[in-house]
């Protein structure tokens, strides 16, 4: 597990000696690990909770699939006395209604680099989008030449963080000094 690096935003008990500090930071790294470990119990209860959830409530979501599915076959067959021959989309029944919408149209398109090809093959350059955007990667490396335009700066900051040491656990399982039954 890698450190978590701990940024210091206000310091309220300032330490006055060396040995001041390394205490401050072996309790910031206890804290930590405290409550990473409140968070881990808190992620395995609400795992728990959500299987349950997830486990009682998949014979009701297949349920109403299925009651879904013939609604909509006995709907299909009955659709041009439902509609009026078309000319609606939505019948209301006494317990809900059913409606037959268009989804709005969308493009999918498969193999972007063999379309981008045939667009540019068939004059359809229209159809191709050139998205324009500086080069930020590019500006770091040659921060010098471009020093003289407007609207470029480079930011940079110090930053001071408090990294606790810690050790990992092998992944062997701890003896009890107990006996085998």
């Amino acid at each position: 597990m890698k450190a978590k690096r701990i940024k210091a935003h206000a310091a309220l008990q300032v330490p006055q000696t060396r040995d001041q500090v390394v205490e401050a930071i072996a309790e910031i790294g206890r804290l930590a690990r405290e409550r990473t470990r409140i968070e881990a119990d808190l992620n395995d209860q609400v795992a728990v909770l959500k299987e349950a959830a997830e486990t009682k409530a998949q014979p009701i979501g297949e349920r109403i699939e299925m009651l879904s599915s013939g609604v909509q076959m006995w709907c299909e067959a009955n659709r041009a006395a439902l509609t009026q021959g078309g000319k609606i989309k939505t019948v209301i029944l006494p317990s809900g209604e059913v409606r037959w919408r268009i989804s709005p149209p969308k493009v999918v398109i498969r193999g972007v680099e063999a379309v981008l090809d045939a667009l540019r093959r068939a004059g359809l350059e229209r159809f191709i989008r050139t998205d324009e955007s500086p080069n930020k990667e590019a500006i770091l490396a040659e921060p010098a030449a471009v020093t003289s335009v407007r609207g470029i700066r480079i930011d940079q900051h110090e930053e001071f963080v408090v990294v606790p040491y810690e050790t990992e656990l092998a992944d062997t399982p701890v003896p009890t000094g107990g006996r085998d039954k």
